[in-house]
């Protein structure tokens, strides 16, 4: 016999749910056939204040908060984020991406910029192992950075990284090759590349050749030490929304990769002045170049294998 008390526990679930997938504008006829969405990377800020002020100030709205990006999320179904600290404002200071996941924890896991510079940044991996909600660090490894890939200090990082169980985040757009050394240079770790190793624009339009490094790309899959971020992929089209013309180059970098080491993300905010953020979502699940399977695996499965986090579902 089902005791009356349970049916009543299971209809203020039920009824829960449905009020969630109503405030995200889904019906729940369209969330039972959306996978569980996680977009791997994003960027929460506050305003630039003289209590929390920027680094440097780029061209992106003058503040996204932890809860202005939940909102946006749950506008069109995405269920968590690796929220990646801006180095471009922050620095090596994730003290607001860590209040964030602690307002949020079931929809983020935090990634935090490491200084290569910093003797001590061994002790500074091991202390960000111990805060809730980690799963990863980041460096910067562009011609910009002027930073050699045999470099001490990120000789340090990835020393750290393994030893702590961390994937590394690398930035390295426009800057293949060195990237392509510090992968083959520390085969145990782990390494996360950021937004397909492409430079992308942060304004419009997309570059003259914006897929000219895509061979490079393609001849970095054969590490089974790293995983690459499709991030950003919808500012690299030359055509409006939904951006028809990125789908052949896409499917050569999952061809090479496998979508089990694809991982789908935003890069919101970074975007925003090319792309919101439902634009860059809803191509990748409306697309018909995708079946039910891919789609399911880069758009959360490979970032939850990549990770080792999942949000926890409604």
């Amino acid at each position: 016999m089902v005791n009356q008390s349970d049916k009543r526990v299971g209809r203020r679930i039920v009824l829960r749910a449905g009020a969630t997938l109503a405030a995200a504008g889904l019906s729940r006829a369209e969330a039972q056939q959306r996978p569980l969405i996680i977009d791997s990377q994003v960027h929460a800020y506050a305003a630039n204040t003289p209590e929390r002020p920027w680094h440097t100030v780029p061209n992106w709205p003058a503040h996204v908060t932890g809860d202005e990006m939940v909102a946006a999320m749950d506008k069109v179904g995405v269920a968590g984020a690796i929220y990646i600290s801006p180095v471009s404002m922050y620095q090596y200071d994730a003290s607001y991406a860590v209040s964030v996941q602690r307002a949020h924890p079931d929809r983020f896991a935090l990634v935090k910029p490491v200084n290569p510079d910093d003797p001590a940044v061994g002790d500074d991996i091991a202390e960000w192992k111990k805060t809730p909600g980690t799963v990863g660090i980041r460096i910067i490894l562009t011609k910009e950075a002027k930073r050699a890939p045999d470099d001490p200090g990120i000789d340090r990082i990835c020393r750290a990284a393994v030893q702590h169980g961390f994937p590394v985040n690398v930035l390295f757009w426009g800057n293949l090759d060195a990237g392509t050394v510090l992968i083959d240079r520390h085969p145990d770790t782990r390494f996360i590349i950021d937004h397909m190793g492409i430079t992308q624009p942060s304004v419009p339009p997309a570059p003259a050749q914006p897929w000219a490094d895509l061979p490079k790309v393609l001849e970095l899959a054969k590490r089974r030490n790293a995983v690459i971020k499709i991030t950003g992929a919808c500012t690299l089209s030359k055509e409006p929304y939904p951006f028809p013309d990125i789908w052949d180059p896409l499917a050569r970098i999952f061809d090479a990769w496998g979508f089990d080491r694809c991982l789908w993300g935003t890069d919101w905010t970074r975007a925003f002045a090319v792309v919101n953020y439902e634009q860059a979502v809803e191509p990748f699940l409306k697309t018909d170049h995708l079946s039910a399977s891919e789609r399911s695996m880069l758009m959360g499965g490979a970032t939850t294998k990549a990770y080792g986090w999942s949000p926890k579902k409604v």
